[in-house]
């Protein structure tokens, strides 16, 4: 028997333009979804959508991933930087013709590649 609680989730709050409220999500599933007036309203949602996403997977005799299979590392995340910064940043973003996200992985990549140099 499967814990629910055991399974990660991650809320975010969804503009105006979206509707409103709350999103949550599941690491572990990629299909998993559900939304909210509230906090508690979406994690109250997201719990049946995982219970259904569960019921399905199982149904079509597919594998069930375990907790914390997919959220360990999603390859996703989400910086609080100061207003001065990203400001800065999107200016030059526009100036290079990139994507925001892409200027920012590249200076992490680069970053990377630097420690690993001094540390190796």
């Amino acid at each position: 028997m499967r814990n629910l609680d055991d399974y990660p989730f991650e809320i975010r709050p969804l503009s105006a333009d979206d509707g409103g409220g709350f999103l949550i999500t599941y690491p572990d599933f990629n299909v998993c979804m559900s939304d909210g007036e509230t906090v508690a309203e979406a994690i109250a949602n997201g719990r049946d959508a995982l219970i259904g996403t569960i019921a399905a997977l199982e149904e079509a005799g597919h594998p069930v991933p375990s907790p914390n299979s997919g959220g360990v590392a999603s390859g996703k995340f989400v910086a609080r930087v100061p207003k001065s910064l990203h400001a800065a940043l999107a200016a030059r973003a526009k100036a290079e013709g990139v994507s925001l996200n892409a200027l920012v992985l590249t200076f992490m990549a680069e970053g990377m590649g630097r420690a690993h140099h001094i540390s190796a």
